[in-house]
């Protein structure tokens, strides 16, 4: 399974469509809040299943706060970031995660890439495709009998 990961896209359809379109085919969308319009535009053009949150600038949504998503053996937290404090450090989402027994957790809303591996947990950050950031970028994740391997992206001109 092939998965596109976006966060914090903040109204920028222009770059979510460059980076849908140079992440190729994929299985299904991951939206990371910030941007929940943005991903209804890709259900439209993909057609593939859509997995979002709601992130802190996503006023009056309806989708949830954080999301457990299991795909071919694997477990994924999936959240903006916010509720956790990831703009002062990780420790407080990784705790949650850990006690939440996934595989890989997923977050936005600090709009840095990272890819890091903390013992057996995989996070995933897909950075911003907004453009106030130094680069714009995306993840992509391949998850195959029970394997998770993680890539970002960065989108070019």
């Amino acid at each position: 399974m092939r998965i596109l990961v976006v966060s914090d896209t903040h109204g920028n359809q222009l770059n979510l469509l460059k980076a849908h379109t140079a992440a190729g085919t994929v299985d299904a969308v991951i939206h990371l809040g910030d941007g929940e319009a943005d991903a209804a535009l890709l259900v439209e053009l993909e057609a593939v299943p859509l997995y979002q949150v709601a992130g802190n600038c996503d006023c009056r949504s309806t989708a949830p706060k954080e999301l457990i998503c299991s795909w071919e053996g694997c477990r994924l937290l999936l959240c903006h970031g916010d509720r956790y404090g990831v703009k002062l450090g990780l420790s407080h989402l990784l705790d949650h995660a850990r006690a939440s027994g996934v595989d890989a957790v997923l977050y936005g809303h600090t709009h840095h890439a990272l890819h890091e591996q903390h013992d057996r947990l995989l996070v995933l950050n897909p950075g911003t495709l907004w453009g106030r950031a130094p680069f714009l970028s995306y993840g992509i994740l391949e998850i195959e009998n029970g394997s998770i391997k993680a890539a970002i992206q960065i989108l070019s001109d």
